[in-house]
């Protein structure tokens, strides 16, 4: 056989198997389509994360999220704002456009009189957030006869910044006043933003300020080691943590701010709401999942107040935990991950419940492919026996010549017929039968001896 024939075989037999596989792969594609358009495996290459005031604890976080979600590349935007109250109302807002948030134990108290509280879920806590109270030293040698701020009934006449609107801080001093029975018309109160307040503060136009944050924000750090700033000891940390349950009592430790210098010259008690990760509901799965991937990069060292793998913790949120968290906290991260790039693991991992459903359903459907397939060819032979049967029965009623001619057509037709080789017997059978009805034509139309 040519090289032209055997090609031409070839393709004339494949393209018998893509017609009766077609359908099925069709079908195969369609529901591979639906399954991802429903599940939406991919996320968005682009996120929002609502940090804080420029500087604080919550910006140089946001930064390290950007630096560990970039790897699989997804960018970032970092969002400045007041603080975790107006990331609360950010993340209500659906014009504002913020996905996933830096939020503060106690500070969404009112945020939920605003906003459905189902609409938020939580990605864990990751850190404890100290209540900073600091205060001028030359203030309370000036204002108290002891020199030295002993407990918060002591700030009548002080000028105190509780921090800026949007922040956490002002709804946590608030309450903490309110438990001390202080009526806070005795008390000078500003909501400076951080950066001004601790301007005047360092100028002697405030006498006491609040910060809410971790011991990573710069300005705690430079206060901390300011001559003259002293910070306010919460000897009653452990009442205040029982009264307010999104409250802990930490201890900050001698010489953990500069051990050469002794910073601090002992403990120090404070409080501490557990800031945590909020994001809207909606969130895309694989984006929740990268972000508590990247908490547990970014948090999980140990700390001033926590120790190693304390953080990020499912306990502690304010919101209903997020399934995805939730899996992640129970099981670690997906083991496909391991093997394979983030991308092709998250497809897989989100698609194979649909997968197996998918193949479920087509493989009894493969079952027909060899039947139609066999059909289909045999089809191609049957189809002249048809023909080769009227020719025979017309045998008496037809003149001979004509079935002859008819029987002929039929034969140079069946040449040119082409079927696999496991189907060339049924063939040539077809030929054979065709050689012998012309046979007994031929002998009906000799005259008798």
């Amino acid at each position: 056989m040519s090289m032209t024939a055997t090609l031409r075989h070839t393709l004339l037999s494949f393209r018998d198997l893509l017609a009766t596989a077609g359908p099925f792969l069709v079908l195969a594609v369609a529901l591979l389509a639906g399954a991802y358009w429903l599940l939406d495996p991919t996320p968005p290459n682009k996120v929002v994360l609502a940090t804080g005031p420029a500087q604080g604890a919550y910006a140089e976080f946001g930064k390290r999220y950007a630096e560990e979600l970039k790897k699989f590349g997804i960018a970032v935007e970092l969002r400045n704002t007041h603080g975790a109250a107006e990331n609360l109302r950010l993340l209500a807002d659906p014009k504002a456009g913020v996905d996933v948030a830096f939020v503060q134990g106690g500070a969404g108290e009112r945020a939920r009189t605003q906003a459905d509280a189902d609409t938020l879920v939580s990605l864990g806590s990751l850190f404890y957030e100290p209540v900073w109270l600091f205060y001028r030293e030359d203030s309370a040698q000036r204002l108290l006869k002891t020199g030295t701020l002993t407990n918060l009934t002591q700030l009548a006449g002080w000028r105190l910044n509780v921090g800026a609107r949007g922040s956490g801080s002002p709804n946590v001093m608030r309450k903490m006043l309110e438990a001390n029975r202080i009526d806070t018309s005795a008390i000078t109160i500003s909501r400076l933003e951080q950066t001004p307040a601790v301007a005047g503060f360092l100028d002697g136009q405030i006498d006491a300020l609040v910060m809410t944050s971790a011991p990573e924000s710069l300005m705690v750090q430079m206060l901390l080691q300011t001559p003259g700033i002293k910070l306010f000891d919460f000897a009653q940390a452990d009442a205040y943590s029982r009264r307010f349950p999104f409250m802990s009592a930490v201890s900050l430790p001698r010489g953990i701010v500069d051990l050469a210098q002794d910073l601090p010259p002992a403990d120090v008690h404070l409080v501490a709401p557990t800031a945590g990760l909020a994001a809207k509901r909606d969130t895309h799965p694989a984006l929740v999942q990268l972000f508590v991937q990247a908490a547990a990069a970014v948090h999980a060292e140990p700390g001033w107040f926590q120790r190693k793998g304390e953080f990020p913790s499912p306990k502690n949120a304010e919101w209903p935990l997020s399934k995805e968290a939730d899996r992640f906290y129970r099981n670690g991260p997906p083991g496909l991950q391991q093997w394979m790039p983030f991308w092709v693991a998250n497809v897989v991992d989100r698609m194979w419940v649909a997968l197996v459903s998918i193949i479920a359903i087509l493989i009894p459907l493969s079952r027909m492919l060899p039947p139609l397939y066999t059909f289909r060819i045999r089809k191609r032979i049957f189809r002249w026996y048809a023909q080769l049967r009227d020719v025979e029965d017309a045998m008496g009623k037809k003149p001979p010549d004509e079935l002859l001619t008819r029987l002929q057509e039929i034969e140079q037709r069946v040449e040119h017929v082409t079927v696999p080789l496991s189907y060339a017997d049924e063939l040539y059978s077809l030929r054979s039968h065709i050689q012998m009805v012309g046979n007994r034509l031929r002998a009906a139309t000799l005259p008798a001896a």
